[in-house]
């Protein structure tokens, strides 16, 4: 025999005789354990003929019975019994199961959750309880279940998260009450706001980190954090501005643009957040050759290029293509060319950097829609959703006419969602496009306040519905007072008159004015109803007839000149009048988000009844575009107007009066034609701003960054005004000195200041006018301000 000699403790050898007694022992164990081993042969069966149940106070023996599946008299097995523990003990209606076997009978002895006697929030103050109570699936009189408890714990921190508390802890805590109930308390901690400490792009060449963050939803925390919700860490809203920040690209040709990702690090102190957008911008794409192609004979490929205003040359933009698209399929329905099918083929060229757009008109399927269902509107009428479909019953089925009808019933605003799918029909050449949406309030009742250097500050009330009474109809009720001007104003519109494209608008108003450049106060009512509708795809034309009551009051000063007192003295005046307004908007086509054109020109014609004839002239061109990567904007705009009066004259309140608005660094009526009055000794008794019967006004202005954070909202501009009116007519009343009737340009240069917050929008203007008469006014600083709450 051969041993095998170890060390143990040190050097010392194990002996022979050693060794053959720990093998005895090791044998000795082996044949114990085999024998303790139980029999496992057969798994256990049973057979009950009775079930007890145990400890049930509210739920009903036989509801536990049915969860447990057993039926009496038939053999199951141990891991059927186990199973209907587990059914039992999963209906959460049960703390602790118990299921004995007892001969022929199975005792089930349960523990019944508590009933819920009444939920409450404590600790909770920036969230109500109206606002956290129906999030909950606890419910008062049902059922406790600590899972369901410890889900709605992290539904109301969830809720907090959406806030930017994202240290916001809550904590389910019972009391227990008699007969089995049991208040059910979350204990709330807050926590602070993790704000977002800055906001960084990685990979920007074209554009700047600020002009890239003011695209962006989230914002940084700036000298306003404590106004501002934008600024606190939503990961909701970073989803929502990544596709923000690629939609600014791809509208800009930079079809390669991609975000290849978003780190969002939290301080070391936890109370903030540093994220950063890592971009690859590409290179900017234009558009190549435009061209069309069609293997339908019935089909001009010509007649459908020209109506196209996509041209060579200019910035690609996939909104550019779908416009194009939706103007073909409208020519084709226009033309009766049913199923005609736009489909764009884009070939990319890498040498000149530009993409090559062709459509291509084919025959699309044979399919009709069949019905239009819709469902979810409580309040608002179907005729008001359907009006979006430019489609019927009956007619073609075009998938890219529903995605545009999807977008129209979203930008009506009446609906927190809006969902549009299409399926299959009766057949399969018919479609049922379903519409689902989730009504939302319309309503409104704010309350705002105004500041100007002209008119001081001012309270304004209005009562808005947007929706009214489920007929897509807008009604507008405001109440406002200034220190030298009150205004009450109903305001009613109906988008589509008579199931058409064809707004009808309703004016009523009744103004009070307290004039502060002349020795009269004024009053007016006004009615007005309308009608406007689309003439081209930028151009509207409006409709309107118009009458206005206008009273001049003596207010009691120390006195006013011959032509306001003759004026005074005519009492109330009514003019009646037809009227048109023409507009012209390139920004309603989106072709060019950096640039746009306004155009408006109206006419007025007074004389169908009421006391005066007149015919007024209005003009108005404004262009605006963004240089140097969009840091800059560059706007210009030309306005004037002439008013003729054939029978009667025209008075202070009728003529054109302008000054700060439409020319800045004078105050209202600050320019034009006056009427002085001079005493024995050569003081002036009065000075009274007339207005004119003409005026012609251009503004020219930059507004750029300071290089301050973005977040501050504050950014600079200059401009420059050049404008006059001019003109009286009859001044054979004038008791005094008549100045500036003729024409007399006044020039004006300054800097502005703009600043976003919370309280509303600021702009202060410095101002210096370089050439002006000698009585105007001049105002060097002006502030204004608007807000609703």
């Amino acid at each position: 025999m051969t041993y095998f000699v170890g060390r143990r403790h040190g050097n010392s050898a194990l002996t022979a005789i050693e060794l053959r007694k720990m093998a005895a022992g090791l044998f000795l164990f082996v044949s114990m354990t085999f024998v303790s081993l139980p029999n496992i042969a057969a798994a256990q069966d049973y057979r009950f003929n009775a079930v007890t149940i145990e400890g049930n106070q509210r739920i009903e023996a036989g509801t536990i019975l049915t969860y447990a599946g057993i039926e009496r008299g038939k053999t199951i097995s141990a891991g059927e019994l186990n199973a209907a523990y587990q059914r039992i003990l999963a209906s959460g209606l049960f703390e602790t199961v118990e299921i004995t076997p007892r001969g022929g009978t199975l005792v089930v002895a349960v523990k019944e959750y508590p009933t819920i006697n009444k939920i409450n929030i404590e600790g909770n103050r920036r969230l109500k309880d109206e606002d956290v109570l129906p999030l909950l699936q606890s419910k008062s009189r049902l059922v406790f279940n600590p899972k369901v408890a410890e889900r709605d714990a992290a539904t109301i921190a969830e809720a907090y998260n959406q806030q930017g508390r994202l240290s916001a802890t809550v904590s389910p805590k019972i009391i227990r009450r008699s007969d089995n109930r049991v208040d059910l308390i979350f204990e709330v901690f807050e926590g602070g706001i993790t704000e977002i400490e800055r906001i960084s792009i990685v990979g920007n060449d074209a554009y700047s980190d600020g002009r890239l963050r003011r695209v962006l939803q989230t914002k940084q925390a700036g000298i306003l954090r404590a106004l501002i919700r934008s600024d606190t860490f939503v990961e909701d809203r970073i989803a929502f501005d990544k596709q923000v920040l690629r939609d600014f690209y791809l509208s800009r040709g930079y079809v390669d643009f991609r975000i290849t990702g978003v780190n969002a690090e939290l301080t070391r102190e936890r109370d903030g957040y540093f994220i950063a957008f890592n971009i690859e911008e590409g290179q900017q794409f234009r558009v190549g050759e435009v061209s069309a192609t069609s293997d339908l004979a019935e089909v001009d490929s010509d007649e459908f290029l020209k109506s196209l205003k996509m041209r060579s040359g200019m910035i690609y933009s996939p909104t550019i293509v779908e416009n194009s698209i939706s103007r073909m399929e409208r020519l084709a329905n226009k033309k009766g060319l049913n199923f005609v099918r736009v489909e764009p083929r884009i070939t990319r060229n890498d040498r000149d950097l530009s993409l090559d757009v062709e459509f291509i008109l084919s025959r699309g399927p044979r399919i009709f829609v069949e019905r239009i269902d819709i469902e979810g509107n409580t309040t608002t009428m179907d005729r008001v959703i359907r009006r979006q479909f430019k489609i019927v019953e009956g007619d073609p089925f075009n998938p890219r006419e529903i995605r545009e009808s999807a977008e129209r019933i979203r930008a009506l605003g009446f609906f927190a969602n809006a969902d549009v799918k299409a399926r299959e029909g009766s057949s399969p050449d018919q479609v049922i496009v379903d519409v689902n949406v989730e009504e939302q309030p319309t309503g409104s009742l704010s309350f705002g306040g105004t500041y100007s250097t002209n008119t001081g500050f001012g309270l304004l009330v209005t009562l808005k519905e947007d929706n009214f009474l489920g007929r897509g109809q807008k009604l507008n009720l405001s109440v406002s007072g200034a220190t030298d001007n009150k205004v009450y104003a109903l305001n009613f519109s109906e988008p589509a008159l008579l199931g058409r494209e064809l707004q009808f608008d309703l004016d009523i108003g009744y103004r009070e004015t307290e004039t502060a450049y002349a020795n009269y106060d004024s009053t007016s009512i006004r009615f007005k109803p309308g009608i406007s509708f689309p003439v081209s795809d930028n151009g509207r034309l409006g409709l309107f007839y118009s009458a206005e009551k206008i009273e001049m009051i003596d207010d009691g000063s120390t006195g006013y000149g011959g032509i306001v007192g003759n004026e005074i003295a005519q009492a109330d005046i009514l003019s009646s009048s037809l009227g048109f307004t023409y507009s012209f908007d390139t920004r309603r086509s989106g072709l060019n988000p950096n640039s746009g054109v306004l155009f408006q020109f109206g006419q007025e014609f007074g004389g169908l009844g009421g006391d005066v004839t007149f015919t007024k002239s209005t003009a108005k061109a404004v262009a605006q575009t963004k240089v140097l990567n969009e840091e800059i904007t560059l706007r210009a705009s030309i306005e004037g107007g002439l008013l003729e009066y054939n029978t009667g004259a025209s008075r202070s309140v009728d003529r054109f009066q302008i000054g700060s608005g439409l020319i800045r660094g004078f105050d209202p009526d600050g320019i034009g034609p006056r009427e002085i009055v001079y005493d024995s000794s050569g003081d002036v008794v009065s000075n009274d701003a007339l207005g004119g019967d003409m005026f012609a006004v251009a503004r020219f202005e930059a507004e750029f960054p300071l290089g301050l954070p973005e977040e501050y909202g504050i950014h600079g501009g200059v401009f420059y005004d050049v404008g006059s009116v001019w003109g009286l007519g009859d001044t054979s009343s004038a008791t005094g000195t008549v100045l500036y009737e003729d024409f007399s340009l006044r020039h004006v240069i300054g800097l502005s200041l703009f600043w976003t917050t919370p309280v509303g929008p600021l702009r202060f203007n410095w101002s210096k006018a370089l050439q002006k008469e000698t009585e105007d006014i001049e105002q060097t600083f002006n502030l204004t301000i608007s807000t609703e709450f």
